[in-house]
């Protein structure tokens, strides 16, 4: 199982070549993860915490188009929990694209676009923790 996030707030990367919150699109046929991350957590702002959103991205987009009841659900969630899964640091949504990401008190998560008023905001509270989400490219790496 992941572990709580809470009361935290993933700035974009440092190395982010957005310089707005823009909308994932690709030109494949079928949807990339961080364009269903982008869908569930928009339709459904603070509705999903970590674990929630790791087993509903992976059934959209994994999984899209196979009829997923409860019992599937259970059994995709303890096979992708009793694995280590990556926060939202490691998402794209905010090394590429330009979201914030927001974990409220209890691990619910919202995306904000960088250039907002409610971005701005979450940078401001000093009752979140502040982290950037991961660089796209190593620091310090040259070839």
């Amino acid at each position: 199982m992941t572990n709580k996030i809470v009361n935290t707030f993933v700035k974009v990367s440092a190395d982010c070549p957005a310089e707005r919150g823009i909308v994932p699109a690709s030109k494949k046929e079928t949807k990339t993860a961080h364009e269903v991350q982008y869908e569930i957590l928009t339709e459904h702002p603070y509705t999903y915490d970590l674990d929630g959103l790791i087993v509903e991205t992976y059934i959209r987009h994994k999984l899209a188009g196979e009829a997923v009841d409860e019992a599937r659900r259970a059994q995709v969630r303890g096979e992708l929990l009793s694995k280590g899964q990556p926060c939202m640091r490691a998402s794209m949504l905010p090394k590429k694209f330009g979201w914030g990401v927001h974990y409220d008190e209890a691990g619910r998560i919202a995306i904000v676009p960088m250039e907002s008023e409610e971005y701005q905001r979450f940078l401001e509270r000093t009752d979140l923790k502040q982290e950037f989400a991961m660089r796209n490219k190593k620091a310090g790496s040259a070839k």
